[in-house]
């Protein structure tokens, strides 16, 4: 069984013997809800890609301290990953977001589509990018991820075109295009850019502007997948292409 993984904000020089202190609500979450007790093994994480595996040597209410026994770090993945999220409705924004980070996405950027249902304004952006943040950190710490993805704030459509410019791939999920995701060629390196619609579905203003910027539109087959599972299942069938889920 795998070692239950917490985060710490840095790991920059830690080695082996040196002590590594966890604080506030994640060691609250270590000692009180996982109740890790002295003497135990865990793995600590800065996300960024360096892990340390140590035992427990102290607890306390919101504290706790790890003795390092091995300092692991590894580069980040590639190629990366980027989704971009059209709002869902209720909280299929944080179903999409937890089960892009398990399966190694990069980024999921949430995205103010013309036709979202969903609508993020005045504080609900602040609220909707921390639910989101948050479940993509507790859903890198259970997939056992050292790189944790990144949350950034919410995009307008001409972000998204910004990002599909400068994508070694961009590929954008539409029911009516002729090219089947299963013909993409994935490549080994740089970053692949998937756009995943609202419910409502895109604009022609929109795919013809993802066009106009290099994206490629693409169909998954004859069915119509939610917008928080689209994405999903469009990313596993591209990183199967990939080194890093074939070696």
């Amino acid at each position: 069984m795998s070692l239950p993984v917490h985060w710490v904000e840095s790991l920059t020089g830690v080695r082996p013997g040196d002590p590594v202190e966890v604080v506030g609500d994640e060691a609250h979450h270590a000692v009180a809800v996982r109740r890790l007790r002295a003497g135990e093994q865990v793995a600590l994480t800065d996300g960024r890609g360096t892990t340390v595996t140590g035992t427990v040597s102290e607890t306390g209410k919101r504290r706790l301290v790890v003795s390092a026994e091995r300092v692991d770090t590894v580069p980040e993945p590639a190629p990366s990953f980027t989704v971009v999220q059209a709002l869902p409705k209720g909280d299929r924004g944080e179903l999409a977001v937890e089960m892009l980070t398990e399966i190694g996405v990069t980024s999921v950027v949430p995205w103010a589509a013309a036709r979202s249902v969903a609508v993020w304004r005045g504080e609900r952006v602040d609220k909707g990018l921390a639910r989101w943040r948050a479940t993509a950190r507790e859903a890198a710490k259970q997939a056992r991820r050292a790189w944790f993805p990144t949350v950034p704030g919410l995009a307008t459509t001409d972000d998204v075109v910004s990002l599909v410019g400068e994508a070694t791939l961009a590929l954008v999920l539409h029911e009516e295009a002729d090219q089947p995701l299963a013909a993409v060629e994935v490549p080994d390196v740089g970053t692949v850019v998937l756009v995943v619609g609202p419910e409502g579905g895109l604009t022609d203003d929109e795919v013809a502007a993802f066009r106009a910027a290099g994206g490629h539109a693409v169909r998954l087959g004859s069915e119509v997948l939610r917008t928080s599972t689209a994405g999903v299942v469009a990313t596993a069938a591209l990183l199967a292409q990939t080194p890093r889920w074939t070696i």
